[in-house]
């Protein structure tokens, strides 16, 4: 079951411009989206917040597993 989108035909026209020929505005849609959700993926993976030097960490494991 389709529903319908209501957007404005400057919307509609910047959609047309991700599309090919023949593609329907849900795979125009589709693709957007799934770039999105990569995109934010990415984003996700490459934070380097609350991160540390990978030569910091194993100076800080060396000093806790001391034999």
């Amino acid at each position: 079951m389709n529903t319908t989108i209501a957007v404005s035909p400057e919307i509609r026209d910047k959609l047309k411009e991700f599309g090919n020929k023949g593609d329907t505005y849900d795979e125009i849609l589709a693709r957007l989206l799934n770039s999105a959700e990569e995109r934010q993926l990415q984003e996700l993976l490459m934070d380097t917040t609350n991160c540390i030097p990978i030569e910091e960490a194993l100076e800080h494991a060396k000093k806790k597993w001391q034999k």
